[in-house]
């Protein structure tokens, strides 16, 4: 199938595509005598496995090496479940520290008038050194 079957059939857009194969996260594709890209369903399965892993927001890094897991039938599931939970704990770690962006954002906007004065206690905290 071409580039454009290709990111219909697996979500990824074909911008995507050849970005995942410029860095090696996808294998470089067959071409056909035209030169155009040519992709096989197995393409298509890692594109969804990188799809899929960027949805639950792993990086670029640590999906190259989830599927160097996934294609490793020798793998250890452990392995894999340390990759996951060192997601969790960084994923646990960016929510704490969004609440507290939330809570001060919270209370800043709380202190705000919101009326026609010039004053604004959030571009002061902005501002603060």
């Amino acid at each position: 199938m071409n580039i454009g079957d290709a990111a219909k059939a697996s979500g990824v857009s074909a911008k995507m595509i050849r970005h995942y194969e410029s860095i090696g996260l996808l294998k470089a594709a067959k071409r056909s005598e035209g030169g155009y890209r040519l992709y096989s369903e197995q393409d298509v399965r890692v594109l969804q496995f990188v799809h899929r892993a960027r949805a639950l927001g792993f990086s670029l890094e640590q999906i190259g090496k989830l599927l160097g897991l996934w294609l490793d039938q020798d793998r250890a599931s452990a392995d894999v479940r340390a990759l996951a939970r060192s997601h969790i704990e960084e994923l646990n770690r960016k929510i704490a520290e969004m609440e507290a962006m939330r809570r001060t954002l919270e209370a800043l906007a709380a202190s705000c008038h919101g009326d026609a004065r010039s004053d604004c206690p959030i571009l002061d905290d902005l501002a603060a050194q």
